[in-house]
């Protein structure tokens, strides 16, 4: 699906961000987002007659695989991309399809999205994080947005966002915003991270930003989340994660060439990749949750790849030695970013399945 000489450009940029100074203001992700945008993949969830390519969600998260193996930073940054993205092309907006999607297909326009605040990050505070007041200009109506956006991608970067908010009577929204030039939106210094600093993940204030009715992309409705864009996002970050388990078996083949008897370690390990992998296939070409054998789920195969993505990287890191102590090394790398997995967009219950597994040996 992605050619060779992507991927191996993919994983040497990755590297290059682990080197000193790498994650100081202005170093991102732009050299491997121009090399996706040349490769196509921008256009993956946009459809054909805005430019893109309308990939089936089989096709789609098989390229999260292979791009996670290569540059999990970059593939992140692009998953956030697409959420925005897959958003406008299913909504019922034309003009604002037709105004942003030829843009983001041909790599002219950045996207991301702050919505995380509307599914599991701060729910627990019982007050919207973002609020939607009705309000009207010289020739508009819509909403002006107040809040915080808690965790946003490629902030002060990306063109436009995708933001969520909650009006004072319950109904939730979701509209498009200027993410660089309306003062309103005001982006914060980007935390350091464990990893995958060069995504530019930061808070975001909106403080009282305008949003015509024209940008709407949902609601107001009750759990705007629930309403489309769904499928695919459910196995979207499992994919990421097997994905980031085969770059640390491919990290683990290269130790087990040198030492045979790695390969009781590593070869159960890609057994386990390779069903994970295919279960995330049926989920994705699934149309419904009927037509799934018993058992299996989002939620479950998200469990099971953030467990093998810990172990993976694990794996490569003790195969290592001291080696793959010493900062620069690509194992050092894999395990603090398969950390991420226990904190983005983890649910409840896949945050309980993790801590019942750190907790078997006690």
């Amino acid at each position: 699906m992605l050619s060779p000489e992507l991927l191996a450009d993919l994983r040497q940029l990755a590297e290059e961000q682990e080197r000193a100074g790498w994650s100081e203001p202005g170093r991102g992700c732009e050299a491997a987002w121009a090399l996706m945008a040349r490769a196509g993949v921008l256009g993956w969830v946009i459809p054909e007659r805005f430019g893109g390519s309308d990939l089936p969600a089989p096709e789609v998260m098989a390229g999260y695989e292979q791009l996670a193996a290569a540059n999990l930073c970059a593939t992140f940054v692009l998953t956030q991309f697409n959420a925005a993205a897959a958003r406008i092309a299913e909504c019922d907006n034309e003009d604002l399809k037709a105004r942003s999607l030829p843009g983001m297909a041909a790599g002219r326009t950045t996207a991301t999205v702050g919505i995380s605040h509307l599914t599991t990050s701060r729910r627990h505070t019982g007050r919207p994080m973002v609020r939607a007041e009705p309000a009207f200009g010289t020739g508009w109506t819509g909403h002006r947005l107040t809040g915080t956006l808690p965790w946003c991608t490629n902030a002060g970067f990306a063109d436009l966002i995708l933001v969520g908010a909650e009006r004072p009577d319950g109904r939730q929204l979701l509209a498009v915003i200027n993410g660089t030039d309306d003062p309103a939106v005001q982006d914060h210094a980007c935390p350091e991270l464990l990893a995958l600093s060069a995504s530019r993940t930061a808070e975001v204030t909106l403080d009282g930003v305008d949003v015509p009715d024209t940008d709407l992309v949902a609601g107001p409705v009750e759990e705007v989340m629930r309403q489309g864009a769904g499928g695919t996002g459910s196995v979207g970050t499992s994919a990421l994660a097997v994905g980031h388990a085969a770059g640390s078996l491919r990290g683990l083949v290269a130790e087990a060439e040198k030492r045979p008897e790695l390969g009781e370690t590593l070869e159960p390990l890609q057994r386990e990749r390779a069903k994970l992998s295919a279960d995330i296939q049926t989920i994705a070409a699934a149309s419904s949750p009927e037509e799934l054998p018993e058992g299996l789920n989002a939620q479950t195969v998200r469990a099971r790849a953030n467990s093998l993505c810990l172990r993976s990287a694990q794996a490569y890191l003790t195969a290592s030695k001291g080696a793959g102590f010493v900062a620069g090394h690509p194992a050092g790398r894999f395990v603090r970013e398969a950390m991420f997995f226990q904190v983005w967009s983890c649910p409840a219950p896949v945050a309980a399945a993790a801590l019942r597994e750190f907790a078997c040996g006690l």
